[in-house]
């Protein structure tokens, strides 16, 4: 039996990683449709009150707070990838160890 085939899990793995040094970076490209929406909203509402001397400590916070949602997010699909690429390791060294265990020799 060969090798198991783990290339597309493989290449999820390292974009997911891209992606999540990415967003410790605070680049925007790894960000979903809404996690975007929240940021700018959050950018043009600090903004604001900063341009009338305002407070901005509420919209800090939820950019804060989006930050941490969006790594938490890419962690858990990286952990998800990195368990199933183990178990279809697992899975094909169990069959070979099967094949292997059922020959006669």
């Amino acid at each position: 039996m060969a090798k198991p085939n783990t290339s597309k899990l493989d290449r999820e793995i390292k974009l997911t990683t891209r992606k999540l040094e990415a967003v410790r970076k605070g680049e925007m490209w790894p960000l979903t449709g809404a996690e975007r929406r929240k940021v700018v909203r959050n950018l043009a509402a600090g903004g604001y009150r900063a341009a009338r001397g305002r407070s901005t400590a509420r919209a800090e916070h939820n950019l804060d707070s989006v930050a941490v949602s969006v790594v938490t997010r890419l962690e858990s699909e990286l952990k998800a990838l990195q368990k199933e690429r183990a178990r279809v390791v697992a899975e094909a060294a169990t069959a070979k160890a099967a094949k292997k265990s059922s020959s006669w020799w």
